[in-house]
């Protein structure tokens, strides 16, 4: 894609979702933490009907150590991976009670240091929480960047980088929320739903399904 049709593909999703945000739910910065780091490979409506319960319960890490692994382990136990995300999401609480005051950090540096949170989770707590300009890369993402020509990689680092380098201003803040529905809602993996795509004509993908198939 030229720096044009990078403008134009931005400017259109903007239009059509100008307030893009997150799906998951919660009421305040370690709960965004908390959610994001039990997404791992689970939906958002997953964690969300998992955490409902929970964030009415716990709103900050003292209390998460309160309720302990056993006691998160029966909220989260519907989510893949429940138990190795309980221990995580106890040891996270526990570094961010012992070295942070209780308070999550608004460096890349400082989240990658908590047990669970990676490179990805940590993009999105600086972009949702702080007003960070990051790229989470996740499957959908990584799949738009490489299907659409937007930003080819062979790994979420190099997608990330591109995306880094090419989108402009003032579609920085929310291009990751933009492309993670655009991928979940419409550019989907098995089926991308090219008949209803906004942005069909300056996507580089040869195999654009331009049919509705019949049945769907």
């Amino acid at each position: 894609m030229t720096k044009d049709q990078i403008f134009e593909f931005f400017r259109r999703l903007a239009e059509d979702n100008p307030s893009p945000e997150t799906e998951l739910e919660y009421g305040n910065c370690y709960q965004l933490v908390v959610a994001v780091a039990l997404s791992a490979q689970a939906t958002d409506v997953g964690v969300n009907k998992a955490t409902r319960a929970l964030f009415r319960e716990v709103k900050t890490p003292e209390q998460m150590l309160e309720l302990g692994e056993d006691g998160l382990k029966e909220h989260i136990k519907t989510i893949g991976l429940f138990n190795s995300k309980a221990k995580n999401v106890i040891a996270l609480s526990q570094l961010l009670v012992d070295e942070y005051g209780g308070e999550v950090p608004d460096t890349r540096e400082d989240l990658v240091r908590l047990p669970g949170v990676g490179r990805k989770t940590a993009n999105v707590v600086l972009n949702c929480w702080f007003g960070h300009e990051t790229f989470a890369v996740d499957t959908h993402i990584f799949r738009v960047g490489n299907r659409t020509g937007l930003a080819k990689g062979k790994t979420p680092e190099q997608v990330e980088a591109k995306l880094e380098k090419r989108v402009p201003q003032p579609f920085r803040l929310g291009a990751h929320h933009w492309l993670i529905l655009h991928g979940r809602y419409v550019c989907k993996a098995r089926t991308p739903e090219c008949w209803r795509c906004k942005v069909v004509d300056l996507c580089s993908y040869r195999k654009k399904v331009l049919e509705k198939p019949k049945g769907r």
